[in-house]
């Protein structure tokens, strides 16, 4: 194992030469990819080069046209969102997805609804007003109501809820301030050393790489670079395409 996977273990996620079509568009031409034990993996690139598409594939929200997509050792074909919540593959969308009509705890409720462990559930409710303060002083606010970062740290906080195995995060850093942008960094970053394995789609490189302990560079539907997340970010051509450099 090289000393980039040092942390790593078993493979828990992997996408094997996955091709999806929407239409005759062909937006993900052969993608293959994975995602170890106690690693955060960030998949960045330009708006439209098949990011989301292959956390869509991963689960089930999008149809594979081919290859196959595999969560510890197993193929995921034919399960939906339900069915790999509860096998702790958990994934946050972009926009967020929130209830909007229910409030703060609500949607935390939400995030367990696969547990029946009363006294846990309580317990990691409180764990995740600890990690967002702001949360909990508006416990009882509608969710429709709050800002859009507000929203993005509850959409973190219900996923935590479900005690997730592997974590998808799909654009979380998308239309929030600076200040909100280095919040949620924090906040992955601290889920991570929990030691919650995480798929980072991003397309703030800088940061994304920053955190990861490897990274894959997606352009045009395909992987074009891969390596470790520090090695990726001082690459000449990763600053010269992401970071305007």
């Amino acid at each position: 194992m090289s000393s980039n996977d040092k942390k790593s273990g078993q493979v828990l996620l992997s996408i094997e030469n996955v091709k999806v079509a929407y239409g005759g568009i062909q937006a993900v031409k052969g993608v293959s990819l994975e995602v170890r034990e106690g690693e955060l993996v960030s998949l960045i690139g330009a708006n439209g080069a098949g990011k989301t598409t292959t956390l869509k594939a991963v689960t089930g929200l999008q149809p594979i046209g081919s290859g196959d997509v595999k969560y510890l050792g197993k193929s995921l074909k034919g399960q939906g969102a339900w069915d790999l919540a509860k096998q702790g593959l958990v994934m946050i969308p972009e926009g967020r997805g929130t209830f909007t009509r229910m409030t703060i705890t609500e949607n935390l409720q939400m995030g367990a609804y696969i547990r029946d462990d009363k006294a846990g559930i309580l317990e990691d409710i409180e764990k995740v007003f600890s990690i967002f303060p702001r949360l909990k002083e508006r416990r009882d606010q509608l969710a429709g109501t709050m800002s859009g970062g507000e929203q993005q740290m509850l959409a973190m906080g219900r996923a935590l809820m479900a005690k997730p195995k592997v974590l998808l995060l799909d654009e979380p850093s998308m239309g929030l301030s600076p200040i909100m942008v280095d919040k949620i960094f924090e906040v992955v970053n601290d889920i991570h050393k929990q030691g919650v394995t995480m798929l980072l789609v991003e397309q703030n490189a800088s940061r994304a790489l920053a955190v990861a302990d490897r990274g894959y560079v997606m352009e045009s539907g395909l992987i074009t670079m891969t390596g470790a997340g520090r090695q990726l970010l001082e690459d000449p051509k990763v600053r010269a395409a992401y970071l305007g450099e």
